[in-house]
């Protein structure tokens, strides 16, 4: 849009023409401090991940709660701050923007929130909650306010538009709901997308609506969407390529299928288990992991973080030193000793 062009945009860095997103070995810790002053230490939400997100393309970034999805989710968004590595969008270093710069990168970016009823301000109509953004980010004419918002509210399926711009939130169902928060996201025409579990929060019968929604939206202006999610049965309704977490770290990344189909981490594995689209092949194919939780990320276990959950833990590499990143196919990437015969003799 016009009012971006005017803002500082910062230096161009290094990245490939087709990349949109670059993350270059990111780590997020935040400071633990007793009784607010003497340091005690770091919670290690995001340690050491590195991705790049192409233009136009849709991932997912899966795993269970404490895994530093959300963390990592809001340093795109810049709410938090890198504590090491770097951001860099569109070839541009992002990682510690201020001021009008900042302002110009939030104006590239739609955020899409898990609670629709929570993210919207209950006493804004429809109309107010869309034209906001737009008054905000220097659209001072009003028939092109009025053209946006009508032009949004059309491309999310509110309609009539008459019939909901005067409607508070607490009037609508979740479901629409949720479509108001998907205009507000596309309201200033973002080129990358972030949603955060935009569907657990609603019923099954508009899950998949909603997914096909964001699709729809993805193709038509060539969006990049990272979709954070828990539930490994919604990722093949939206997503090229899946990464999953644990502890902070990415351990497998791989096209949608690959992974859905062949998946190698026993970490993985494990997840696939409790879709909500059981296959009866699994009770064969696939275990349960032992019984346990996510480790702290105060003081994560030494070599692989997985290791002490494990079944197929090997004693003297797991728990000595951290697992390279192998590539048993092409594309389908995975950070686990078992994978790396070689390597792993050098362990030892």
């Amino acid at each position: 849009m016009s009012f971006a062009m005017s803002m500082k945009i910062p230096p161009a860095a290094q990245t490939g023409d087709d990349v949109l997103v670059s993350v270059q070995d990111l780590r997020v810790w935040f400071e633990l401090k007793k009784w607010g002053f003497s340091h005690v230490g770091y919670v290690r939400a995001v340690d050491g991940v590195s991705f790049d997100l192409k233009r136009g393309e849709a991932i997912a970034i899966v795993g269970e709660s404490g895994c530093g999805k959300t963390s990592l989710m809001k340093t795109l968004l810049l709410l938090n701050r890198p504590t090491r590595g770097k951001v860099i969008y569109q070839g541009r270093d992002i990682s510690d923007l201020r001021g009008p710069e900042l302002k110009w990168f939030r104006s590239q970016v739609g955020y899409i929130q898990q609670d629709p009823y929570g993210a919207l301000p209950p006493f804004m109509p429809v109309h107010r909650i869309l034209e906001e953004p737009l008054v905000i980010n220097g659209v001072k004419s009003k028939a092109e306010r009025e053209a946006r918002i009508r032009e949004v509210m059309e491309e999310v399926t509110l309609t009539p538009v008459e019939d909901f711009l005067n409607k508070y939130p607490h009037m609508l169902s979740g479901g629409q709901q949720q479509r108001v928060v998907i205009a507000r996201a596309m309201i200033l025409r973002p080129t990358l997308l972030i949603a955060d579990e935009p569907v657990s929060m609603l019923d099954a019968s508009v899950r998949v609506e909603i997914l096909k929604l964001l699709r729809r939206l993805q193709e038509e202006y060539n969006l990049s969407v990272m979709y954070i999610t828990h539930d490994l049965s919604t990722v093949r309704y939206f997503s090229e390529r899946i990464f999953v977490m644990y502890a902070g770290k990415l351990v497998e990344q791989a096209h949608i299928e690959e992974l859905l189909n062949d998946p190698l981490h026993p970490y993985t594995k494990a997840l696939l288990t409790g879709t909500s689209e059981p296959d009866a092949a699994n009770a064969k194919i696939l275990k349960d992991i032992p019984p346990g939780e996510p480790p702290s990320l105060v003081n994560p276990p030494t070599g692989c973080r997985f290791h002490p959950r494990c079944p197929h833990f090997i004693d003297g590499v797991c728990d000595k030193e951290e697992p390279l990143e192998f590539e048993p196919t092409v594309g389908h990437l995975v950070k686990c000793w078992l994978y790396g015969k070689e390597d792993r003799a050098s362990v030892l």
